[in-house]
């Protein structure tokens, strides 16, 4: 019986210590007050020095804030614009890559390495030059074909350096009629 009397006289405690506890905007308030008091009695002089120190101070932390997110959002947009530009680039050796993989897959696979006016050949058809004529003479390769796309030669001569292929002779001469490009070139390995 005793401890049922010390369990209620506990919760009676604590529910009235809880009653008397008061709100968070009553607090609020209360400190409101106490800080309006003391605000008014500083002399004017005091106040002046307050109220333009608190200007400095909010002043000197919202540049500082403004320009600390300025910064960030300059090197978030310059790391994005340096990875696309790596996508980009990582995108147009696309082509040099897949041809890099299916040469040496052929090499690994034991199969015999095509000869050098072959691979030449087909290394220009697969960058969309045709009927372009390849012969070997020697040491070197002469190669001549006739193209409308400026693009699509200068691309195809692209790869042909990239492959390890070296110019010896090129002579690029664009038709006046069709404007086509015709190209005659010689080249080593």
């Amino acid at each position: 019986m005793k401890r049922l009397q010390r369990r209620t006289k506990r919760n009676t405690a604590v529910s009235a210590t809880s009653t008397n506890t008061p709100a968070f905007s009553e607090r609020v308030s209360r400190y409101q007050n106490v800080l309006a008091t003391r605000w008014q009695g500083l002399p004017p002089r005091d106040q002046l020095a307050l109220g333009i120190l608190s200007m400095f101070l909010l002043l000197f932390i919202g540049g500082y804030g403004g320009y600390s997110v300025h910064q960030a959002a300059s090197d978030s947009k310059s790391n994005y614009q340096e990875q696309v530009a790596d996508y980009f680039w990582l995108r147009a050796q696309a082509g040099n890559i897949d041809s890099n993989t299916s040469s040496a897959g052929s090499a690994v696979n034991g199969k015999a390495d095509m000869p050098p006016a072959n691979r030449i050949s087909a290394l220009l058809n697969n960058a969309g030059i045709t009927e372009a004529q390849v012969v070997a003479a020697g040491d070197s390769i002469q190669l001549s074909f006739t193209h409308p796309s400026q693009a699509v030669v200068s691309a195809a001569l692209g790869k042909l350096e990239q492959q390890g292929w070296q110019f010896t002779q090129l002579s690029m001469q664009q038709d006046i009629t069709n404007k086509s490009i015709q190209v005659q070139a010689t080249v080593t390995s």
